[in-house]
């Protein structure tokens, strides 16, 4: 898979690591993540937690018969932040069929937490 020439290539995500229903992603706090005022932007944290959701997903599906879309996402943002790194540890809740649904905990190099999210993906059959 290849993801220099993606969202995840422009915003800088790294994947640390894919087990059985986890998946840890960082993410820079930089210019390329930024709102104008200088901090980390929601909408970054969100697409953070969509994709390690998604990411999860299809580590638990059979990619040659199924593909995943994040469905429904939904983000607090607790505390905000300027600069360093903040790391993305996402759990699965549910693992339907059809259906999953990701806890994602956003916390910065001191483990507080910056962005509590929940993402619901969809399971499809490939046409």
């Amino acid at each position: 898979m290849d993801i220099s020439n993606s969202l995840i290539g422009a915003l800088g995500m790294e994947v640390v690591e894919v087990g059985e229903g986890k998946v840890i992603m960082t993410m820079p706090v930089d210019e390329r993540t930024r709102q104008p005022f200088g901090f980390l932007h929601g909408g970054a944290s969100v697409a953070l937690a969509e994709t390690a959701a998604s990411i999860g997903t299809a580590a638990l599906i059979d990619m040659q018969q199924e593909v995943c879309f994040g469905l429904e996402i939904n983000a607090n943002h607790i505390k905000a932040k300027k600069e360093g790194t903040v790391t993305a540890i996402a759990e699965v809740a549910h693992r339907g069929r059809t259906t999953m649904v990701w806890e994602i905990r956003i916390e910065d190099e001191h483990q507080q937490l910056i962005c509590l999210s929940r993402c619901t993906v969809a399971v499809v059959p490939k046409k």
